[in-house]
Protein backbone atom coordinates (compact mmCIF):
# COMPACT_ATOMS: atom_id res chain seq x y z
CA UNK A 1 0.00 0.00 0.00
CA UNK A 2 1.23 3.89 -0.72
CA UNK A 3 -0.19 7.11 -0.31
CA UNK A 4 -1.62 9.37 -2.61
CA UNK A 5 -2.86 13.39 -1.98
CA UNK A 6 -6.11 13.87 -2.65
CA UNK A 7 -5.48 16.65 -4.17
CA UNK A 8 -3.00 15.02 -6.89
CA UNK A 9 -3.01 11.34 -7.33
CA UNK A 10 0.69 11.45 -9.25
CA UNK A 11 2.36 12.31 -5.97
CA UNK A 12 2.61 9.21 -4.57
CA UNK A 13 4.66 8.22 -1.43
CA UNK A 14 5.12 5.21 1.54
CA UNK A 15 3.68 4.62 4.82
CA UNK A 16 6.72 6.40 6.55
CA UNK A 17 6.77 9.56 4.57
CA UNK A 18 3.21 9.80 4.61
CA UNK A 19 2.76 10.00 8.56
CA UNK A 20 5.98 12.11 8.87
CA UNK A 21 4.62 14.65 6.09
CA UNK A 22 1.40 14.39 7.70
CA UNK A 23 0.26 16.76 5.17
CA UNK A 24 0.74 16.67 1.59
CA UNK A 25 3.15 19.50 -0.55
CA UNK A 26 -0.45 20.48 -2.39
CA UNK A 27 -2.53 20.52 1.10
CA UNK A 28 -4.20 17.35 0.32
CA UNK A 29 -4.67 14.44 2.39
CA UNK A 30 -2.79 11.58 2.15
CA UNK A 31 -4.79 8.30 1.33
CA UNK A 32 -4.32 4.76 0.57
CA UNK A 33 -3.83 3.71 -3.08
CA UNK A 34 -5.16 -0.08 -2.65
CA UNK A 35 -7.92 -1.20 -0.51
CA UNK A 36 -6.58 -4.31 1.27
CA UNK A 37 -9.17 -7.48 1.49
CA UNK A 38 -9.56 -8.27 5.21
CA UNK A 39 -12.70 -9.86 5.50
CA UNK A 40 -11.24 -13.12 5.75
CA UNK A 41 -9.15 -12.01 8.78
CA UNK A 42 -12.15 -10.05 10.08
CA UNK A 43 -15.22 -13.37 10.09
CA UNK A 44 -12.28 -15.64 11.34
CA UNK A 45 -11.24 -13.77 14.24
CA UNK A 46 -11.80 -15.63 17.76
CA UNK A 47 -14.40 -13.82 20.10
CA UNK A 48 -11.86 -13.61 22.47
CA UNK A 49 -9.10 -12.31 20.23
CA UNK A 50 -6.73 -9.80 22.78
CA UNK A 51 -7.48 -6.09 21.06
CA UNK A 52 -3.71 -5.82 20.74
CA UNK A 53 -3.49 -9.06 19.17
CA UNK A 54 -6.09 -7.92 16.28
CA UNK A 55 -4.56 -4.65 16.08
CA UNK A 56 -0.72 -6.09 14.99
CA UNK A 57 -3.13 -9.04 12.97
CA UNK A 58 -4.48 -5.80 11.31
CA UNK A 59 -1.57 -4.12 10.69
CA UNK A 60 0.41 -7.10 9.40
CA UNK A 61 -2.39 -7.42 6.82
CA UNK A 62 -2.81 -3.59 5.63
CA UNK A 63 1.20 -3.10 5.58
CA UNK A 64 3.21 -6.07 5.20
CA UNK A 65 6.17 -4.54 3.29
CA UNK A 66 6.50 -2.06 6.48
CA UNK A 67 5.57 -4.48 9.15
CA UNK A 68 6.04 -8.38 9.28
CA UNK A 69 4.17 -10.61 11.46
CA UNK A 70 6.39 -10.15 14.27
CA UNK A 71 6.97 -6.20 14.11
CA UNK A 72 3.57 -5.90 13.40
CA UNK A 73 2.38 -7.46 16.84
CA UNK A 74 5.76 -5.55 18.80
CA UNK A 75 4.29 -2.58 17.52
CA UNK A 76 0.64 -3.12 18.56
CA UNK A 77 1.41 -4.54 22.11
CA UNK A 78 3.51 -1.29 22.75
CA UNK A 79 0.87 1.09 21.34
CA UNK A 80 -2.49 -0.72 22.87
CA UNK A 81 -1.32 -1.51 26.84
CA UNK A 82 -5.22 -0.55 26.88
CA UNK A 83 -8.14 -1.70 24.68
CA UNK A 84 -11.78 -0.58 23.66
CA UNK A 85 -14.89 -2.02 26.07
CA UNK A 86 -18.78 -2.84 24.75
CA UNK A 87 -21.34 -1.67 27.27
CA UNK A 88 -24.49 -2.84 26.50
CA UNK A 89 -27.33 0.61 26.77
CA UNK A 90 -30.26 -0.77 25.74
CA UNK A 91 -31.48 -4.05 23.84
CA UNK A 92 -30.14 -2.15 20.55
CA UNK A 93 -27.98 0.34 21.80
CA UNK A 94 -24.51 -0.71 22.91
CA UNK A 95 -21.58 1.54 23.89
CA UNK A 96 -17.79 1.18 22.85
CA UNK A 97 -16.11 2.82 25.50
CA UNK A 98 -12.98 4.27 23.89
CA UNK A 99 -11.66 6.18 26.99
CA UNK A 100 -9.61 3.48 29.00
CA UNK A 101 -6.49 4.68 27.78
CA UNK A 102 -4.25 7.15 29.25
CA UNK A 103 -5.79 10.26 28.29
CA UNK A 104 -9.61 9.01 28.75
CA UNK A 105 -10.15 9.70 25.11
CA UNK A 106 -10.41 7.79 21.97
CA UNK A 107 -7.86 10.03 20.20
CA UNK A 108 -5.63 7.84 22.61
CA UNK A 109 -5.99 4.99 19.94
CA UNK A 110 -4.23 6.92 17.36
CA UNK A 111 -2.07 8.61 19.08
CA UNK A 112 -0.41 5.73 20.69
CA UNK A 113 0.06 3.50 17.52
CA UNK A 114 1.60 6.84 15.85
CA UNK A 115 3.90 7.55 18.48
CA UNK A 116 4.86 4.03 18.59
CA UNK A 117 5.40 4.00 14.69
CA UNK A 118 7.31 6.75 14.75
CA UNK A 119 9.35 5.63 17.26
CA UNK A 120 10.22 2.72 15.30
CA UNK A 121 10.94 4.58 11.86
CA UNK A 122 13.31 6.94 13.90
CA UNK A 123 15.28 4.57 15.61
CA UNK A 124 18.74 4.37 14.94
CA UNK A 125 18.16 7.64 12.75
CA UNK A 126 20.19 11.24 13.64
CA UNK A 127 17.35 13.11 12.81
CA UNK A 128 14.33 14.36 14.83
CA UNK A 129 10.63 14.98 14.30
CA UNK A 130 8.22 18.37 15.91
CA UNK A 131 4.94 17.37 16.16
CA UNK A 132 2.72 20.51 15.49
CA UNK A 133 -1.01 19.75 15.93
CA UNK A 134 -5.04 21.58 16.69
CA UNK A 135 -6.55 20.51 19.22
CA UNK A 136 -10.64 21.25 19.64
CA UNK A 137 -9.99 19.60 23.37
CA UNK A 138 -9.22 15.77 23.29
CA UNK A 139 -6.94 15.49 20.51
CA UNK A 140 -4.21 17.37 22.72
CA UNK A 141 -4.19 15.51 25.82
CA UNK A 142 -4.00 12.15 23.91
CA UNK A 143 -1.12 13.46 21.41
CA UNK A 144 1.16 14.79 24.73
CA UNK A 145 0.76 11.67 26.58
CA UNK A 146 1.61 9.00 23.69
CA UNK A 147 4.47 11.01 22.59
CA UNK A 148 5.63 12.49 26.07
CA UNK A 149 9.33 11.98 26.36
CA UNK A 150 9.66 9.93 22.85
CA UNK A 151 13.36 10.12 21.62
CA UNK A 152 13.79 12.29 18.75
CA UNK A 153 10.37 14.60 18.97
CA UNK A 154 9.49 17.51 19.90
CA UNK A 155 5.61 18.05 20.39
CA UNK A 156 3.51 21.74 19.52
CA UNK A 157 0.03 21.97 20.63
CA UNK A 158 -2.17 24.81 19.87
CA UNK A 159 -5.88 24.82 21.59
CA UNK A 160 -8.54 27.42 21.69
CA UNK A 161 -8.55 29.73 24.89
CA UNK A 162 -11.63 29.51 26.84
CA UNK A 163 -12.59 26.68 24.73
CA UNK A 164 -11.47 23.71 25.94
CA UNK A 165 -12.95 22.13 29.44
CA UNK A 166 -10.82 23.13 32.51
CA UNK A 167 -9.67 19.25 32.32
CA UNK A 168 -8.69 18.96 28.98
CA UNK A 169 -6.57 22.37 29.32
CA UNK A 170 -4.92 20.93 32.38
CA UNK A 171 -4.21 17.00 30.58
CA UNK A 172 -2.39 19.31 27.50
CA UNK A 173 -1.12 21.84 29.41
CA UNK A 174 0.75 20.33 31.94
CA UNK A 175 3.20 17.25 30.51
CA UNK A 176 5.96 19.73 29.76
CA UNK A 177 9.60 17.93 28.81
CA UNK A 178 9.17 17.63 25.03
CA UNK A 179 5.69 19.03 25.02
CA UNK A 180 4.90 22.74 24.72
CA UNK A 181 1.34 23.94 24.46
CA UNK A 182 0.10 27.53 22.35
CA UNK A 183 -2.98 29.12 23.84
CA UNK A 184 -4.40 30.72 20.57
CA UNK A 185 -6.43 33.72 21.46
CA UNK A 186 -9.53 32.06 18.70
CA UNK A 187 -11.49 28.95 17.83
CA UNK A 188 -10.70 25.64 16.99
CA UNK A 189 -10.89 26.43 13.34
CA UNK A 190 -8.16 29.24 13.91
CA UNK A 191 -6.28 26.57 15.19
CA UNK A 192 -6.57 24.08 12.45
CA UNK A 193 -6.23 26.98 9.91
CA UNK A 194 -2.39 27.80 11.48
CA UNK A 195 -1.25 24.40 11.21
CA UNK A 196 -2.17 23.26 7.68
CA UNK A 197 -0.65 26.97 6.91
CA UNK A 198 2.63 26.02 9.27
CA UNK A 199 2.92 22.66 6.61
CA UNK A 200 2.02 24.82 3.09
CA UNK A 201 4.86 27.33 4.29
CA UNK A 202 7.91 25.62 2.06
CA UNK A 203 10.29 27.95 3.79
CA UNK A 204 9.07 27.02 7.58
CA UNK A 205 8.90 23.32 6.64
CA UNK A 206 12.65 23.46 5.23
CA UNK A 207 13.80 24.95 8.74
CA UNK A 208 11.49 23.19 10.60
CA UNK A 209 11.07 19.30 10.26
CA UNK A 210 7.34 19.19 10.82
CA UNK A 211 4.72 16.69 11.02
CA UNK A 212 1.16 16.29 12.53
CA UNK A 213 -0.91 13.81 14.78
CA UNK A 214 -4.32 15.76 14.00
CA UNK A 215 -6.51 13.36 12.31
CA UNK A 216 -5.24 14.77 9.03
CA UNK A 217 -1.92 12.39 9.18
CA UNK A 218 -3.05 9.03 8.27
CA UNK A 219 -1.13 7.14 10.55
CA UNK A 220 -3.95 8.20 12.90
CA UNK A 221 -7.24 6.87 10.89
CA UNK A 222 -5.29 3.42 10.33
CA UNK A 223 -5.29 2.41 14.13
CA UNK A 224 -8.60 4.06 14.39
CA UNK A 225 -10.16 1.23 12.23
CA UNK A 226 -9.07 -1.21 14.34
CA UNK A 227 -11.95 -0.48 16.89
CA UNK A 228 -14.57 -0.97 14.63
CA UNK A 229 -13.36 -4.44 13.47
CA UNK A 230 -12.87 -5.33 17.00
CA UNK A 231 -16.55 -4.36 18.50
CA UNK A 232 -18.13 -6.34 15.31
CA UNK A 233 -15.93 -9.52 16.42
CA UNK A 234 -17.14 -9.23 20.14
CA UNK A 235 -20.98 -8.75 19.22
CA UNK A 236 -21.25 -10.82 15.74
CA UNK A 237 -22.91 -13.62 17.44
CA UNK A 238 -25.64 -11.07 19.21
CA UNK A 239 -26.39 -8.65 16.75
CA UNK A 240 -29.07 -8.62 14.51
CA UNK A 241 -28.95 -8.64 10.61
CA UNK A 242 -28.63 -5.18 10.36
CA UNK A 243 -25.91 -3.30 12.66
CA UNK A 244 -24.57 0.33 12.16
CA UNK A 245 -21.68 2.47 13.89
CA UNK A 246 -23.26 5.93 15.23
CA UNK A 247 -20.37 8.06 15.57
CA UNK A 248 -19.93 11.22 17.45
CA UNK A 249 -18.65 13.81 14.74
CA UNK A 250 -16.25 16.98 14.66
CA UNK A 251 -13.27 16.56 12.20
CA UNK A 252 -14.95 13.39 10.93
CA UNK A 253 -11.44 11.80 11.74
CA UNK A 254 -13.09 8.99 13.51
CA UNK A 255 -16.13 8.28 11.26
CA UNK A 256 -13.52 7.92 8.30
CA UNK A 257 -11.66 5.20 9.78
CA UNK A 258 -15.21 3.22 10.28
CA UNK A 259 -15.70 3.60 6.83
CA UNK A 260 -12.03 3.06 5.87
CA UNK A 261 -12.52 -0.68 8.01
CA UNK A 262 -16.03 -0.52 5.88
CA UNK A 263 -14.24 -0.81 3.02
CA UNK A 264 -11.26 -3.49 3.73
CA UNK A 265 -13.94 -6.06 4.42
CA UNK A 266 -16.03 -5.17 7.73
CA UNK A 267 -19.54 -6.17 6.95
CA UNK A 268 -21.02 -2.93 8.97
CA UNK A 269 -24.58 -2.19 7.63
CA UNK A 270 -24.27 1.76 7.58
CA UNK A 271 -23.08 4.26 10.18
CA UNK A 272 -24.71 7.79 11.63
CA UNK A 273 -22.61 10.31 11.56
CA UNK A 274 -24.09 12.46 14.87
CA UNK A 275 -22.99 16.01 15.43
CA UNK A 276 -24.19 19.31 17.71
CA UNK A 277 -25.41 22.45 15.96
CA UNK A 278 -22.09 22.80 13.57
CA UNK A 279 -23.94 19.97 11.18
CA UNK A 280 -22.07 21.05 7.65
CA UNK A 281 -21.84 17.10 7.25
CA UNK A 282 -25.21 16.27 7.81
CA UNK A 283 -27.03 19.04 5.68
CA UNK A 284 -24.38 17.97 2.86
CA UNK A 285 -25.73 14.58 3.11
CA UNK A 286 -29.42 15.93 2.82
CA UNK A 287 -28.67 18.88 0.33
CA UNK A 288 -25.86 17.80 -1.57
CA UNK A 289 -24.01 21.07 -0.73
CA UNK A 290 -20.98 21.17 1.68
CA UNK A 291 -20.69 24.78 2.65
CA UNK A 292 -18.26 25.21 5.72
CA UNK A 293 -19.11 28.05 7.86
CA UNK A 294 -17.42 29.28 11.56
CA UNK A 295 -18.01 27.11 14.10
CA UNK A 296 -20.49 27.83 16.95
CA UNK A 297 -19.70 27.03 20.48
CA UNK A 298 -21.32 23.93 22.27
CA UNK A 299 -21.76 21.83 25.43
CA UNK A 300 -19.88 19.31 23.11
CA UNK A 301 -17.08 21.18 22.48
CA UNK A 302 -14.75 18.34 21.05
CA UNK A 303 -17.42 18.60 17.69
CA UNK A 304 -17.36 22.50 17.51
CA UNK A 305 -16.04 22.13 13.72
CA UNK A 306 -17.16 24.25 10.62
CA UNK A 307 -14.80 23.04 8.65
CA UNK A 308 -14.22 19.17 9.23
CA UNK A 309 -10.63 18.43 7.18
CA UNK A 310 -11.24 14.77 7.24
CA UNK A 311 -14.92 15.26 4.77
CA UNK A 312 -11.90 15.57 1.86
CA UNK A 313 -11.41 11.74 2.80
CA UNK A 314 -14.95 11.24 2.74
CA UNK A 315 -15.48 12.48 -0.98
CA UNK A 316 -12.34 10.48 -1.72
CA UNK A 317 -13.77 7.24 -0.80
CA UNK A 318 -17.15 7.69 -2.39
CA UNK A 319 -15.63 9.11 -5.50
CA UNK A 320 -17.46 12.54 -4.67
CA UNK A 321 -20.91 10.95 -5.38
CA UNK A 322 -23.06 12.44 -2.91
CA UNK A 323 -25.48 9.72 -3.57
CA UNK A 324 -23.09 6.59 -2.36
CA UNK A 325 -22.33 8.47 0.81
CA UNK A 326 -25.49 9.67 1.60
CA UNK A 327 -26.36 5.51 1.03
CA UNK A 328 -23.83 5.06 3.49
CA UNK A 329 -24.24 7.49 6.05
CA UNK A 330 -27.12 9.11 7.58
CA UNK A 331 -26.57 12.10 9.52
CA UNK A 332 -28.37 13.38 12.91
CA UNK A 333 -27.82 16.71 14.46
CA UNK A 334 -28.36 17.23 18.55
CA UNK A 335 -28.79 20.52 20.50
CA UNK A 336 -27.75 21.64 23.54
CA UNK A 337 -30.60 20.61 25.05
CA UNK A 338 -31.38 17.35 23.44
CA UNK A 339 -27.84 16.51 24.78
CA UNK A 340 -27.95 17.50 27.95
CA UNK A 341 -31.49 15.71 28.30
CA UNK A 342 -30.22 12.67 26.99
CA UNK A 343 -27.24 12.78 29.61
CA UNK A 344 -29.89 13.37 32.27
CA UNK A 345 -32.22 10.96 31.22
CA UNK A 346 -29.49 7.96 30.67
CA UNK A 347 -28.30 8.40 34.04
CA UNK A 348 -31.48 8.37 35.33
CA UNK A 349 -33.23 5.26 33.97
CA UNK A 350 -29.70 3.10 33.35
CA UNK A 351 -27.23 4.56 36.12
CA UNK A 352 -24.40 5.85 33.23
CA UNK A 353 -22.93 8.87 33.28
CA UNK A 354 -22.38 10.16 29.21
CA UNK A 355 -20.08 12.70 28.33
CA UNK A 356 -21.94 15.46 25.96
CA UNK A 357 -20.78 14.04 22.94
CA UNK A 358 -21.16 10.68 23.72
CA UNK A 359 -24.67 11.92 24.37
CA UNK A 360 -24.92 13.08 21.02
CA UNK A 361 -24.51 10.04 19.54
CA UNK A 362 -26.85 8.09 21.82
CA UNK A 363 -29.51 10.93 20.85
CA UNK A 364 -29.06 9.97 17.00
CA UNK A 365 -29.25 6.04 17.40
CA UNK A 366 -32.52 6.79 19.10
CA UNK A 367 -33.72 9.26 16.36
CA UNK A 368 -32.39 6.15 14.02
CA UNK A 369 -34.09 3.09 15.87
CA UNK A 370 -37.55 5.68 15.96
CA UNK A 371 -37.81 5.84 12.01
CA UNK A 372 -39.79 3.36 10.25
CA UNK A 373 -37.99 0.25 9.11
CA UNK A 374 -34.95 0.19 12.03
CA UNK A 375 -36.84 -1.29 14.70
CA UNK A 376 -34.86 -4.54 14.57
CA UNK A 377 -31.14 -3.26 13.94
CA UNK A 378 -28.60 -3.15 16.43
CA UNK A 379 -26.23 0.56 16.86
CA UNK A 380 -23.04 0.34 18.22
CA UNK A 381 -22.44 4.23 19.20
CA UNK A 382 -18.88 5.09 20.32
CA UNK A 383 -18.55 6.32 23.75
CA UNK A 384 -15.68 9.09 22.82
CA UNK A 385 -14.38 10.33 26.34
CA UNK A 386 -14.88 9.57 30.14
CA UNK A 387 -17.71 11.60 30.95
CA UNK A 388 -15.63 12.74 34.10
CA UNK A 389 -13.69 15.09 31.49
CA UNK A 390 -17.05 17.13 31.27
CA UNK A 391 -17.62 17.70 35.06
CA UNK A 392 -19.53 20.98 34.85
CA UNK A 393 -21.70 19.86 31.52
CA UNK A 394 -22.12 16.36 33.58
CA UNK A 395 -23.55 18.24 36.61
CA UNK A 396 -25.52 20.63 34.65
CA UNK A 397 -27.51 17.86 33.24
CA UNK A 398 -27.75 15.16 36.10
CA UNK A 399 -26.99 16.90 39.38
CA UNK A 400 -23.80 14.82 40.17
CA UNK A 401 -20.11 14.95 39.24
CA UNK A 402 -18.80 11.62 37.82
CA UNK A 403 -15.45 10.25 39.99
CA UNK A 404 -12.47 11.71 38.31
CA UNK A 405 -10.09 8.72 37.58
CA UNK A 406 -6.52 8.83 38.76
CA UNK A 407 -4.96 9.72 35.61
CA UNK A 408 -7.67 12.76 35.18
CA UNK A 409 -7.44 13.25 38.96
CA UNK A 410 -3.59 13.74 39.17
CA UNK A 411 -3.61 16.48 36.60
CA UNK A 412 -5.57 19.05 38.42
CA UNK A 413 -2.89 19.69 41.10
CA UNK A 414 -0.22 20.26 38.17
CA UNK A 415 0.46 24.17 37.03
CA UNK A 416 -0.86 25.31 34.03
CA UNK A 417 2.15 25.93 31.63
CA UNK A 418 0.79 27.70 27.97
CA UNK A 419 2.46 30.46 25.50
CA UNK A 420 -0.60 32.98 24.34
CA UNK A 421 -0.02 33.17 20.82
CA UNK A 422 -2.01 35.74 18.39
CA UNK A 423 -4.65 33.79 15.72
CA UNK A 424 -2.41 34.16 12.65
CA UNK A 425 0.20 32.18 10.48
CA UNK A 426 3.05 34.54 10.99
CA UNK A 427 2.80 34.42 15.21
CA UNK A 428 3.24 30.53 14.41
CA UNK A 429 5.44 30.46 11.95
CA UNK A 430 8.00 33.02 13.96
CA UNK A 431 7.63 31.19 17.28
CA UNK A 432 8.35 27.49 15.12
CA UNK A 433 11.44 28.76 13.70
CA UNK A 434 13.03 30.19 17.11
CA UNK A 435 12.09 26.87 19.38
CA UNK A 436 12.73 24.55 16.29
CA UNK A 437 14.59 26.38 13.39
CA UNK A 438 17.52 24.65 11.97
CA UNK A 439 20.01 25.79 9.09
CA UNK A 440 18.96 25.60 5.59
CA UNK A 441 21.13 22.83 3.24
CA UNK A 442 23.04 25.25 0.47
Amino acid sequence: MRFYSTRNRTHVVDFPHAIFAGLAPDGGLYFPDTEPDLRELILGAPEDLSFARLAGELLHGILPEHFDTATALDVARRAFPFAPRLRPLTDQISLLELFHGPSCAFKDFGAAFLATAMEHFLAGENRRAVILTATSGDTGSAVARAFHRRPGIEVVILYPSGRVSPLQERQLTTVGDNVTALEVRGSFDDCQRMVKSAFLDTGLTRRVPLTSANSINIGRLIPQAFYYVDAFIRLRSRMASDFLFCVPSGNFGNLTAGVLAWRWGLPVSGFIAATNVNDVVPHYLVSGDFIPRQSLETVANAMDVGDPSNFERMLEIFGADHQDMHAMIGGETATDDEILETMRRVHQVAGVFLDPHTAAGVCAAERYLAADGASDASVITLATAHPAKFPEVVERATGERPDLPPRLAEVMDRPKQAIPVEPCADALAEYLVEQYGEEVPQ
